[in-house]
């Protein structure tokens, strides 16, 4: 009987095998005018190397970038539970994550991945938000996107944690006429970048599509698991992390 009890108070005291192997929580955050749907690839790829993912959609064109964030980027990170949480964010969700981060940081972070974010702006905002037209298409979040100082994206904090950032250099918009330097048809390489950031990688990817794309997928999961990207992957290998073929990655 002694031992009986013994045995049960030890299997109470010990997390049960379901918690200790509980995997890493991935939020997604999409850009402006988008919804979650956009991260759909994304979202299968990161199932497929054993994240649990929570693929967060807001209504981007409705609210300042503070209420979006509080509303919705808080109750994300709620559901991750105890879990690490990691972010993989596209354009405007990367200054959602940056701005929780800067109130809110969590003890479990993990990683955050950043694809196209207009972390300095972007000079289609300063042209074209002043505009009716602008305005009803991306709301009061798009004009919060400027390049200038007073600028949301200016006025946050340099990172303290893990930042992997990926750009993207090629373009199918016209946008590109009022984009300083190379760009990915919004935001200019540059802007993307941070001082603070671990890591920078630059794609032949546009800002409308790179989500989709296999190198971009296969460089965000390389960042989440190893804390790196791999810029001379040969896109097979991209390939088969993207489309789940290739077998976990595993941390280093």
């Amino acid at each position: 009987m002694k031992n009986t009890v013994l045995a049960l108070l030890t299997a109470l005291a010990l997390p049960s095998a379901a918690t200790a192997m509980a995997p890493d929580c991935v939020v997604l955050l999409h850009g402006l005018a988008r919804s979650e749907t956009s991260l759909l690839a994304m979202q299968a790829a990161l199932n497929a190397q054993g994240f649990h993912v929570v693929n967060q959609g807001y209504p981007s064109t409705r609210q300042p970038i503070a209420t979006l964030m509080e509303e919705n980027v808080i109750p994300a990170v709620a559901s991750c539970g105890a879990a690490k949480v990691n972010f993989v964010t596209h354009s405007m969700g990367g200054i959602l994550a940056r701005l929780y981060l800067s109130r809110y940081q969590p003890e479990n972070l993990g990683r955050v991945v950043m694809l196209a974010p207009p972390n300095h702006g972007s000079e289609l905002v300063d042209t074209f938000g002043g505009s009716r037209l602008f305005q009803w298409y991306h709301g009061p979040a798009g004009n919060q996107l400027g390049t200038d100082a007073a600028a949301l994206p200016n006025q946050l904090p340099r990172p303290d944690y893990p930042l992997g950032i990926i750009a993207g250099n090629a373009s199918i918009s016209a946008g590109s006429a009022w984009v300083e330097g190379p760009d990915d048809g919004k935001v200019s390489v540059e802007s993307t970048k941070l001082d603070g950031m671990t890591a920078h990688v630059t794609l032949p990817v546009t800002h409308t599509f790179m989500m989709l794309n296999p190198r971009t997928i296969a460089q965000t999961v390389l960042f989440l698991r190893q804390g790196r990207f791999e810029p001379n992957l040969p896109v097979i290998e991209a390939i088969e992390i993207a489309t789940g073929r290739e077998k976990p990655i595993a941390q280093p």
